[in-house]
């Protein structure tokens, strides 16, 4: 389980650390943040499987995403006594990305690369990259560190305890350590984090309109994870009648559409999604289905999975869900955060205030304060406590 996020030089996420929960709910205004927020968590976990740097690219480079605004905010300037002013910098410019979990915690650093040493000045460069052991970042607790291209095991973790053990000194500046060496009798804390990293699955923006392909029969295999676009739905919905909790995928359908039950028809090997309504002499295709009624099964399909993963984001769930479905929907995400960590993006007040029922939702409320996105009520004696490595 995350008990600590921390982004910093992140579009307007300067330098936030959340606490997190079980169940978290993310809120604010539109251009609070929230955005900014999902997107951090997808470059942190584009690290495990060696995409960050071209995730970053595809927003326009590093530059592009770099927080813009001045490196540090007088009080004096919250206060609006004085205007904004750039000021010289004094640090290294950095994106930083990191989590403290149970029992590792992971960060990783990246800045521009060494001028002129590159024929791709706008691919950033991975400077820092660090495994240790527990919350807080202390140099005795870390288990695996990388410095620019040069990684080593911490000395505690070598067999003679008393210099570091070096993995090796000639790691790309734009490959992750964490993706690209593997030495599960060495550092099988690396091998552990980037596992679990890679589990992490994030859901936003299924595609339910007229060509989508949830709409037609597809190809039927064993499916204990539904894709990120939900394109294997049938599939998915026929593993939990089959392998997973199928008494749950019925009364999540139940609670949604009373006298209605989904099935799943077989093709010669192409599955299709049915749904059987009351009154109805004839089940209901894909086809036919409203995008609100076809958007609800995949969350269904998401949420009931019979492998859940370490952490599950989810993006604005109740877009195209009419009002009515919501208490449902957030029935349905308090089952599955029994079974995982979920952190839920929402600016829906319906379903905010039916999560907020649950004991275990941790709400995250986003707000500006001078162009950087703050968590409401934090002050500098109530936040989590977050050290980040030195380059």
């Amino acid at each position: 389980m995350i008990h600590t996020l921390a982004v910093s030089g992140y579009r307007s996420l300067r330098e936030l650390v959340l606490p997190l929960g079980q169940l978290n709910l993310v809120t604010g205004a539109n251009g609070a943040g929230k955005s900014s927020l999902y997107r951090s968590l997808r470059l942190l976990a584009d690290a495990a499987l060696n995409t960050v740097v071209a995730s970053l690219a595809r927003e326009g480079g590093l530059s592009s995403t770099l927080w813009a605004g001045p490196e540090t905010i007088a009080r004096s300037v919250r206060q609006g006594d004085f205007p904004v002013e750039g000021t010289p910098r004094l640090a290294s410019v950095s994106l930083k990305l990191g989590f403290a979990g149970e029992p590792y915690s992971y960060c990783i650093d990246l800045g521009y690369p060494p001028p002129a040493q590159t024929a791709f000045p706008l691919d950033p460069a991975i400077k820092r990259e660090c495994i240790w052991h527990g919350e807080i970042y202390r140099r005795a607790a870390v288990l695996v560190d990388r410095n620019n291209r040069l990684v080593q095991l911490a000395p505690a973790q070598t067999a003679k305890h008393d210099e570091p053990e070096i993995l090796t000194k000639e790691l790309s500046s734009t490959d992750s350590m964490l993706a690209t060496i593997a030495d599960p009798q060495r550092a099988p804390e690396m091998l552990a984090v980037r596992e679990t990293v890679r589990g992490w699955r994030f859901y936003e923006g299924f595609r339910t309109d007229a060509a989508s392909p949830v709409r037609v029969p597809q190809v039927g295999t064993f499916t204990p994870v539904l894709n990120n676009d939900g394109t294997d739905l049938p599939a998915a919905l026929k593993t939990i009648r089959l392998f997973g909790d199928g008494e749950a995928l019925d009364r999540t359908v139940e609670d949604a559409f009373p006298g209605s039950y989904v099935d799943i028809d077989d093709q010669v090997g192409r599955f299709e999604v049915q749904l059987r309504q009351h009154g109805l002499l004839r089940p209901l295709s894909a086809s036919e289905l409203s995008d609100g009624t076809l958007r609800y099964l995949l969350w269904t399909g998401a949420l009931l999975t019979p492998r859940p993963p370490e952490l599950m984001v989810l993006n604005e769930p109740e877009t195209s869900l009419h009002p009515d479905l919501l208490p449902a929907l957030s029935r349905l995400i308090a089952h599955a955060a029994a079974r995982t960590q979920l952190i839920v993006v929402s600016h829906s007040q319906p379903l905010i205030q039916a999560l907020e029922q649950n004991r275990s939702c941790k709400r995250l409320h986003l707000e500006k304060s001078v162009g950087e996105t703050v968590l409401a009520g934090t002050t500098r004696f109530n936040m989590p406590r977050w050290e980040w490595p030195r380059r």
